[in-house]
């Protein structure tokens, strides 16, 4: 069974010895600086009253106010929330963001929730949930959540301090003190890094074979990018159904099949495709964009793709890490394929700071600017090291900012 928190810390302690990061740094960021476990008591819409279990994980606030992630999910646990955390600690290092990582949310399926009860139960995690605050801790969306909820989250959060803080909560809707360009941030950047590494390695995007897993709002944005800039999607799976077209799948025509279907089955030219077999199609170009831990040493060795670019977080066990690189597959890894939301949320709190927001065009330049500058740091920390590696020049560049946070704080 894939332990994600197991495979986060023994990633983190690789990078740590390689990188030569101070023993007692490393045991200050092995670990969580504060875990939060409460129970939100909900009354459903027959009168019911149930409860559900929540939590919040706040990593290291070393280099500013810990931030990001909600989810509501049916089997979120507090060990999830825990790697979650670690990993985007790391993401915001990486990206020379002065935030620290914070994870966190409700078990609960949403779908088994009426609009009435998804809107409470969302009051009620801020309701519950101390502290919180733009200098201490900033919740953003996840799995489950988006603008939405996001902007129940404010309101409640105004509603108790009776302040209009709109760097309180991440990913809002741009009319309450959001910022434009979220729904593409992620999966746009999934391209904007894989770019920066082709362009790295010399390989040639034109007519690439891409296969993507995973059809939702990261998936098809960046399915949508991958087919503008000339690539050829060929294979597409979501959770119950995929396609594949050697010619080519036509994007847009896809997405409106799957909008109107709920679907992907039966998409005119296409013949179907599992989500196992999507990791060993014909492809160039390989993008895990649902689950984590779905490239495993047993898969690893049918993947024929030449470039693997991480846009789920974690897909990729470390052992199947192993294996790719032995057999010269290039790694674009999670903490910087898919840290474009990161980005925007920074830009974000900018935005909402001075009072002052920017237009969706130079949103995206920014966000591209920012992911490139931080994969250029990675790669040259993993050349520095003699590392095939980029993921390891990401976590070794991002413990290293920590490091010096730590130690220029005092704390070890």
């Amino acid at each position: 069974m894939y332990d994600f928190l197991e495979q986060s810390n023994r990633l983190m302690k690789q990078a740590a010895d390689i990188g030569q990061i101070r023993e007692e740094v490393a045991e200050l960021l092995s670990a969580p600086m504060r875990v939060i476990s409460f129970r939100i008591p909900l009354k459903m819409d027959d009168g019911r009253s149930r409860v559900f279990d929540a939590f919040r994980v706040c990593h290291n606030d070393a280099l500013g106010p810990t931030r990001d992630g909600t989810r509501i999910s049916p089997d979120l646990d507090l060990d999830e929330c825990k790697a979650l955390a670690l990993v985007m600690s790391v993401k915001h290092a990486a990206g020379r963001i002065p935030a620290g990582g914070g994870k966190g949310g409700i078990a609960a399926d949403p779908d088994e929730l009426s609009d009435r009860e998804y809107e409470r139960l969302c009051r009620a995690y801020i309701r519950h949930l101390r502290p919180s605050g733009p200098d201490c801790d900033v919740p953003g969306a996840d799995v489950g959540t988006g603008m939405q909820s996001m902007a129940w989250m404010l309101d409640e959060y105004e509603q108790i301090t009776g302040r209009h803080t709109p760097t309180a909560i991440n990913d809002k809707p741009p009319i309450i003190g959001g910022s434009f360009g979220g729904y593409e941030a992620t999966g746009r950047g999934v391209f904007e890094v894989f770019e920066a590494t082709a362009k790295d390695i010399d390989f040639d995007m034109k007519g690439a074979r891409v296969a993507i897993q995973g059809f939702g709002q990261v998936g098809s944005v960046a399915a949508r990018a991958f087919q503008s800039a000339g690539c050829k999607v060929v294979g597409v799976t979501e959770k119950n159904s995929g396609v594949f077209a050697g010619d080519g799948l036509d994007i847009d025509a896809l997405i409106d099949h799957y909008q109107e279907h709920g679907s992907l089955k039966d998409f005119p030219g296409s013949e179907p495709l599992g989500n196992d077999e999507v990791f060993s199609c014909d492809c160039d170009v390989l993008v895990p964009a649902a689950l984590q831990g779905v490239v495993t040493k047993d898969n690893a060795r049918d993947v024929r793709a030449r470039i693997l670019v991480e846009a789920a977080n974690a897909p990729t066990t470390l052992e199947a890490d192993e294996i790719l690189t032995e057999n010269g597959v290039t790694i674009v890894p999670d903490v910087l394929a898919n840290a474009g939301s990161v980005h925007l949320c920074q830009m974000e709190r900018t935005q909402g700071l001075s009072d002052h927001y920017w237009d969706r065009e130079a949103i995206s330049a920014e966000r591209c600017k920012r992911l490139v500058s931080s994969y250029e740091a990675a790669a040259k920390m993993a050349e520095q090291h003699k590392l095939a590696s980029v993921r390891l020049g990401a976590w070794i560049h991002a413990l290293k900012r920590m490091e010096e946070a730590i130690l220029t704080r005092g704390w070890v």
